[in-house]
């Protein structure tokens, strides 16, 4: 049962399952095109809004990895309030061709086998330097402030903030990563 649970929580970790129902009330929230070779590498969740799925993590890490036919391979770690590092493993693809900013993300377990699901991963923002970057929902119901750091100073969270709340998201409920 934990290991559905894991699994699930790393698909809300990038986004959540879009059947094509939904009503937007707002405006999409304004995205960012990706070099996919500087946006490579590790990133470590600071923040993200709560979900049901990730209500046990405490520090979770994203590792992508750009592959030959310019999908990129996924994987999600998340460490739970018990210490216990869990792992899941996935691909992103632009949900547009040519474009970077909007991806889709599937996860490699027994849900995305049984149901076509796929999560948004919407690219909101990233520095110059590829060291800070908001993730979200279209929706606005999920949101990440990621780095290649576990940890950033007060000017760049607060950078990350204004950008996230610029975007139309809500940012009071965010849930900072617990320290090591």
């Amino acid at each position: 049962m934990r290991s559905i649970i894991i699994a699930g929580a790393f698909l809300a970790l990038l986004g959540c399952a879009n059947s094509g129902t939904g009503n937007i009330v707002q405006e999409p929230p304004q995205t960012v095109q990706v070099d996919l070779q500087r946006y490579q590498g590790t990133w470590y969740e600071l923040a993200r809004l709560p979900m049901f799925f990730l209500r046990n993590c405490v520090q979770s890490e994203a590792h992508y990895r750009l592959r030959d036919d310019e999908r990129i391979e996924v994987t999600n770690r998340c460490r739970d309030d018990d210490g216990e590092w869990q792992e899941a493993r996935g691909v992103a693809e632009p949900q547009v061709e040519g474009r970077t900013d909007k991806l889709w993300v599937r996860f490699d377990n027994w849900a995305s086998k049984l149901l076509p699901i796929k999560g948004d991963y919407w690219v909101l923002y990233h520095d110059e330097d590829y060291r800070v970057a908001l993730v979200g929902h279209p929706q606005r119901k999920y949101l990440w402030l990621l780095a290649r750091t576990p940890q950033v100073d007060a000017a760049t969270s607060d950078e990350l903030l204004a950008v996230a709340r610029e975007r139309g998201y809500d940012t009071a409920e965010l849930i900072w990563r617990q320290a090591d």
